[in-house]
């Protein structure tokens, strides 16, 4: 039997298939990842108690802290696995941007990190009952995580956002209008975080909630997007 020379082989068609594959495969685990960011929501409620004045001197229970300190760093894990995962694909478009993206996401998890020690270090306190002698110690780390909160949970998340959202827009591997959300939404958040320095608006206030909603909504819409669609056709995936 004869074969075109046009005809596709077997061969062919698996060194096509191969390269989209890898990309899903690329697409899905980050979407998972963006996804995994949004575990520690419910943080805001199992702190609650470890931000009362009578926490180190009372005896509520630590679970609830433990539980948020593990929660966050699943967040910030999940958060350098987003831009190391993405890289191999971004650095096709702009591989400085990508560089850029996968230190700041490094830095945004260090901060998480380095707040969860302040507050699992209050927990240590009050397991050894450190009591009254202890408050000011309690009242510091509290402050310390609330401020390192405010950096590495408002304004780096931004800065990573606008580096995304820019190598999406231009690479064209998600719909443009998801990209600009990413770009458009990092403004309100460096302007709340810089609201919050300075004490213009508190950090649990309505308008310090409403400053993040489009990063929020542009980092989960992209995780959906990833894990469901996958990325779109684009001429920096051709080589890849």
């Amino acid at each position: 039997m004869t074969t075109n020379k046009n005809t596709p082989t077997h061969k062919d068609v698996l060194t096509k298939r191969a390269p989209m594959s890898s990309l899903r495969n690329t697409s899905m685990l980050a979407g998972v990842f963006y996804l995994l960011t949004f575990v520690s929501i419910s943080t805001v409620a199992l702190y609650g108690s470890i931000h009362l004045p009578g926490y180190i001197t009372g005896s509520a229970s630590d679970t609830p802290v433990i539980i948020g300190g593990i929660l966050e760093i699943i967040v910030a894990l999940a958060g350098i696995g987003t831009a190391v995962v993405l890289y191999p694909v971004l650095r096709k478009q702009n591989e400085s941007a990508s560089l850029g993206l996968v230190a700041a996401r490094v830095l945004e998890s260090g901060t998480i990190f380095v707040g969860v020690a302040f507050l699992l270090s209050i927990v240590t306190l009050h397991q050894t009952k450190a009591g009254a002698n202890a408050l000011a110690t309690s009242s510091a780390l509290i402050a310390l995580y609330d401020r390192i909160f405010l950096l590495g949970q408002s304004f780096m998340p931004a800065i990573c956002d606008l580096l995304l959202g820019f190598m999406l827009y231009k690479s064209r591997l998600v719909p443009k209008g998801l990209a600009l959300i990413g770009m458009v939404g990092a403004v309100p958040l460096i302007a709340g975080y810089i609201a919050m320095m300075f004490g213009i608006i508190e950090r649990n206030s309505p308008l310090a909630g409403l400053s993040a909603v489009l990063v929020a909504l542009f980092e989960f819409s992209l995780g959906i997007y990833l894990v469901v669609k996958g990325f779109k056709p684009s001429a920096i995936t051709a080589d890849i």
